[in-house]
C-alpha cells in the first residue's frame, strides 16, 4: 500500500453517522467498505475498485476535539520516526506520535507551525 514520499496516500473520515456516510459515498462515489478492528471501534477500510484509498470511522477515533466530522489527510513519508523529529525540531506540535497500524502502517499526526493539522504515513 505504500506509495512514493512527499504523495498524500491515505484519507480518513471521522464522522458522527458511520452508515450515513457510508451510505453517501457508496451511492455518489461507488466506495466499498472493508471492516477493520480498531480497539472495539467501528473502523471501515474504504476501497475504490481494488484500490484501498482511506478509513472511516467514528469522532471519538480522530485526533481533533469538537462534534463536526471532518476528513484527515496522510502523507507517505519514508524513515517516519527520522521525519516526525525533524519535523518537531522545525516547530510542528505532536497529535500523535508514530504509532503502528496493523495492517496499515506506521503513523503520526502533527500539526505545523501555522496550527494545520496532518498525518504523515509510513504504509506497508
Amino acid at each position: 500500500m505504500s506509495r512514493p514520499h512527499g504523495l498524500f496516500a491515505w484519507h480518513d473520515l471521522l464522522t458522527t453517522d458511520v452508515e450515513k456516510a457510508k451510505a453517501f459515498f457508496t451511492a455518489t462515489l461507488g466506495w466499498t467498505y472493508e471492516n477493520y478492528d480498531l480497539a472495539g471501534e467501528p473502523y471501515f477500510v474504504i476501497r475504490s475498485g481494488d484500490e484501498m484509498v482511506g478509513g472511516l470511522g467514528t469522532l471519538s477515533q480522530g485526533y481533533l476535539a469538537g462534534s463536526q466530522s471532518y476528513w484527515l489527510g496522510f502523507v507517505e513519508v519514508n524513515d517516519i520516526d527520522r521525519r516526525f523529529a525533524i519535523a518537531v525540531e522545525h516547530g510542528a506540535s505532536v497529535i500523535r506520535g508514530p504509532h503502528d497500524v496493523p495492517g496499515i502502517g506506521r503513523l503520526c499526526v502533527l500539526s505545523d507551525p501555522t496550527g494545520a493539522i496532518i498525518g504523515w504515513m509510513q504504509g506497508l
